[in-house]
């Protein structure tokens, strides 16, 4: 399997799971990620989604190159993989939970794809991205380009196809596409802590701001019921939780409802 599942209390985790290759997919793991991150989303008890790769040495160098010749050839080849990518892509831009890609060492091409769909990104020292794919003649297409112009904006992300130049765990951090940087011996505790966090937040109210973030990215005039839906959380049993819990003195118990 390139691809796993595990489920600790309230946090999910998806790992790309091909360490000897640094945890590359071919077009059957992209399909594998989004079936497993949509098969997690659905999931009402977990309230936070990691995504990582096994080994320590790389998040993921992102697609295996060594099977394009036989999957990514003809132009159907190009167009069903192409597909693929996307769909496991959207699965995590679409995952209902609060997404963290935990990064260890290497977070490159389809692999700096992956960690840009995230909604939050936290990294090693050690860690170094990049998009070297001007070296072997392809492209990257506009499904993929678009979470990384996103959040880096068009210079930025041009130098980094262009001169297919790593960048180190600082540049990142000072670029915007991680969150936080942690020394190695610590990045999984931490990133799990980070989830864990996030994970204690009501639920519903996590969910929301997810939608109203990514909204408002889309430059269009809000309708009045998109409006309204930002009071919604206000008729909440966990609003009741949360202001009962903040007047006693407590840690409130949110139930998703």
């Amino acid at each position: 399997m390139s691809v796993v599942t595990e489920v600790t209390g309230r946090i999910g985790t998806v790992r790309l799971d091909n360490p000897k290759k640094h945890n590359v997919l071919d077009m059957a793991g992209w399909l594998a990620l989004a079936d497993a991150v949509q098969t997690l989303s659905e999931r009402d008890d977990i309230r936070a989604l990691a995504i990582r790769g096994t080994g320590g040495r790389a998040f993921s160098a992102g697609s295996d190159i060594s099977a394009f010749a036989e999957q990514r050839s003809s132009a159907r080849d190009v167009r069903d993989y192409s597909n693929a990518i996307a769909f496991g892509m959207r699965a995590i831009r679409a995952c209902r939970h609060p997404t963290v890609a935990i990064i260890e060492g290497l977070c490159v091409g389809g692999g700096l794809e992956i960690a840009a769909c995230c909604d939050l990104r936290v990294c090693s020292e050690s860690s170094r991205f990049g998009a070297p794919i001007n070296r072997l003649g392809l492209t990257m297409s506009h499904d993929e380009i678009e979470p990384l112009v996103q959040i880096l904006g068009p210079n930025f992300l041009l130098e980094i196809l262009l001169t297919g130049e790593l960048i180190n765990a600082d540049r990142a951090l000072a670029v915007g596409l991680v969150n936080r940087v942690w020394p190695d011996a610590d990045i999984v505790e931490k990133g799990y802590g980070f989830l864990s966090r996030i994970a204690e937040g009501a639920p519903l109210v996590n969910r929301w701001h997810k939608k109203f973030v990514y909204r408002l990215m889309e430059q269009r005039m809000l309708t009045e019921e998109e409006r309204e839906e930002a009071h919604d959380a206000f008729e909440t049993d966990d609003y009741v939780e949360g202001r009962t819990a903040f007047v006693e003195k407590r840690d409130p118990d949110f139930i998703g409802s």
